[in-house]
């Protein structure tokens, strides 16, 4: 009777603390930035006026893009009409990197998502690890598993 129900599944990382899936979900949505700088330059903000993919996008920059403006005064936006295009949108960060996300056929709650993952983001690119054990002196003899033998 004493005890207390957990609230919502639970994602268990491999080591550290155990956090709920949607606290991952609010973790993605902090603001980022790299020794207190803003790494996000610049955001552009491409749509058709005419295509129905692009619907979202429009209802976006009427609703949400304002307020993110106002939010996010280190950050220029800029929006850019590219007529028979789907939407995108495109950022621009200090360490020369972009990344362009397509934003076609979503509502504007989802845009904004993107547009905030995009400020919060690093620039970096992603490199994938060739194992999962990552350590500047590797093992001469392998990496342990619970498979081996004595």
């Amino acid at each position: 009777m004493g005890q207390t129900a957990r609230p919502g599944p639970t994602a268990r990382p491999k080591y550290g603390k155990v956090r709920t899936i949607g606290s991952a979900i609010a973790a993605s949505l902090l603001p980022m930035a790299l020794r207190g700088v803003w790494q996000l330059k610049k955001l552009i903000v491409s749509y058709c006026d005419w295509g129905g993919s692009s619907r979202g996008i429009r209802a976006f920059m009427e609703s949400e893009l304002p307020t993110f403006k106002e939010k996010n005064p280190q950050l220029e936006v800029v929006t850019e009409l590219i007529r028979g295009q789907h939407p995108h949108l495109k950022g621009f960060y200090k360490n020369k990197n972009e990344r362009v996300v397509c934003v076609k056929n979503m509502t504007p709650e989802d845009i904004l998502l993107y547009a905030t993952r995009l400020r919060n983001a690093l620039g970096r690119k992603v490199v994938k690890l060739k194992t999962r054990h990552v350590t500047k002196h590797p093992s001469v003899q392998g990496t342990w598993t619970t498979d081996v033998k004595f």
